[in-house]
């Protein structure tokens, strides 16, 4: 992956750090650092998840902002594969696997709710663009394929794994995609009237904002559970959209 992928690392607050480090250490990161309030959890030690203790903290009420999921962007097709078994084989929380036509996608929630996507784009040479706009729909995942050309299951992730995208809830379509607008996005394509999908340099998306949560949603809070903040590389300090959820640039 390129050294200029414009994304660093999620934060989450967790009501119980200790559980949530041993989830996603069995889930495929090694704990690179931390302390008793804090941990930082990566892939061949660069950091993709970084999970800060609530004390007191409650949890996400509905028809809230925040997380909807974040995405974890394997090198490999084959490696997805890979990822795949160990899933299987070690029943890994899978809710649900999606073909997207840019990608082939596996999701899952942690201990704590937070839902997860790991992934592996499709070449770009098969992405296609019916009306202008890039085709990024939802079909059956051949997983008998993935299977059948999958690499040795590893218990790690391998060098080249990315904080892919970052999937939110928020209350308004076009407010949210004004401000990423302003940061350098671009929109690639959208879902009815409750979905879309904003990029940089063409990629397929770093961003995706929906409404399931209801239009109208109710801004994040600082003593809910839940996505704290996520890492932008080139911004300058840190900002908040207008759901409140933090922008800050990588450590």
């Amino acid at each position: 992956m390129s050294v200029d992928w414009p994304l660093g690392a999620v934060e989450l607050k967790v009501l119980d750090l200790q559980r949530a480090v041993d989830f996603y250490e069995w889930f495929g990161l090694s704990r690179i650092s931390g302390g008793d309030d804090h941990a930082v959890l990566g892939a061949d030690g660069s950091p993709l998840l970084r999970l800060f203790a609530l004390p007191g903290g409650r949890d996400r009420p509905r028809h809230t902002a925040g997380l909807y999921h974040f995405a974890i962007l394997l090198p490999s097709e084959q490696e997805l594969g890979g990822f795949m078994r160990r899933a299987l084989d070690e029943r890994l929380p899978l809710t649900g696997t999606a073909d997207h036509f840019v990608s082939q996608a596996l999701y899952f929630d942690d201990v704590e709710g937070n839902g997860i996507e790991v992934y592996a784009d499709r070449p770009r040479s098969e992405w296609t663009y019916p009306g202008g706009r890039l085709n990024i729909g939802t079909e059956h995942l051949d997983f008998e394929r993935l299977l059948r050309i999958a690499s040795a299951p590893e218990k790690k992730f391998s060098a080249g794994t990315v904080l892919g995208h970052m999937h939110l809830n928020v209350s308004d379509l076009d407010k949210s995609q004004a401000f990423y607008e302003s940061l350098g996005m671009e929109l690639m394509a959208e879902a009815g009237h409750v979905m879309r999908f904003l990029s940089w340099n063409g990629y397929h998306h770093h961003l995706g904002i929906n409404l399931l949560e209801g239009r109208g949603a109710a801004p994040v809070a600082g003593d809910v559970r839940g996505l704290r903040a996520f890492q932008v590389k080139g911004l300058a300090g840190r900002q908040s959209d207008p759901d409140g959820i933090q922008l800050e640039a990588p450590l």
